[in-house]
């Protein structure tokens, strides 16, 4: 297995200053970061719509990778990842599949948010062997209520946050309270920190193309969740409008050994906004 042996100051073993290493991955080039402790179970990270690597917030990323390796990726088409954005998400699946086995990982912990939770849904049911724990975070399971409406209802509070001028994630992410807004602005500003080798911005041909794969995703037949035998831990905001939070109270009911936490007054960010109560919680679930 291919392990970090940094030492606990070195600034390359933090999030924001994590080298993008590349890996190939049937004849393309995918992008990741990789650090925390040389030992245990890497814990391999995957974002949501339009993310690159820079949009994963630091505090979870460093929260969970002070016990562990943690891996985040860009998919297939985004970010410092080359080739075409895939149409659906069982082709993102099993990138990531091709990417654990590039890595020479035997088995791994699986965090999914959004869209990443689409997608760590089918790793974990075409490759359970690869996959010890699941984390699904902000998600929902294929042809869910609402997913397939993400586009509708993003549309206008893009173009909000565009005549605002604020990042998209300050309306979509969170709610309207005073407590979810300061959240909001502080999880953006964390997104900022990291000056050097920043990641390049999602096209619009690749933003628009996981979209279709979202879409895809909500109108497709359930899947038999009742197959994953994982250990999973489930989690959301309260007042998700992206994915409706009732999708991980369903997850969490069709999964046969899940646990869920739903955090109050918060969105689709929820974890986000409770990253310090979600990383505890995280770091409890992958330790038992």
């Amino acid at each position: 297995m291919n392990t970090l042996q940094p030492s606990p100051a070195d600034p390359t073993n933090t999030w924001n200053g994590a080298p993008t290493r590349g890996v190939d991955v049937a004849g393309t080039r995918l992008a990741y970061r990789r650090l925390g402790a040389a030992t245990g179970v890497p814990l391999v990270m995957l974002n949501h719509w339009g993310a690159v690597l820079d949009n994963f917030d630091p505090r979870i990323v460093d929260g969970l990778a002070a016990t562990r390796p943690v891996i985040a990726v860009d998919y297939r088409g985004v970010g410092g990842s080359g080739g075409a954005a895939p149409l659906t998400v069982a082709e993102m699946a099993q990138d990531v599949i091709g990417l654990i086995r590039a890595l020479g990982l035997p088995q791994v912990d699986l965090l999914g948010f959004s869209l990443g939770g689409f997608v760590a849904q089918d790793v974990v049911l075409q490759a359970p062997d690869l996959i010890r724990k699941l984390i699904l975070t902000g998600t929902g399971p294929a042809g869910g209520e609402g997913i397939g409406d993400v586009g509708r209802v993003s549309g206008p509070l893009i173009a909000k946050a565009m005549l605002t001028f604020k990042d998209p994630k300050f309306y979509l992410f969170f709610t309207a309270s005073k407590t979810s807004r300061r959240a909001a602005s502080a999880f953006l500003a964390r997104l900022k920190e990291r000056r050097a080798d920043r990641d390049k911005p999602i096209t619009i041909a690749a933003f628009r193309r996981q979209l279709t794969a979202i879409h895809a995703w909500g109108k497709q037949a359930p899947q038999d969740l009742g197959a994953i035998g994982k250990p999973v831990l489930v989690a959301n905001g309260d007042h998700d409008i992206m994915v409706p939070s009732r999708n991980s109270i369903d997850l969490a009911k069709r999964l046969p050994n899940a646990e869920l936490v739903l955090y109050e007054d918060a969105g689709h960010g929820g974890i986000f906004q409770y990253h310090e109560a979600f990383v505890k919680k995280a770091l409890a679930f992958l330790d038992a």
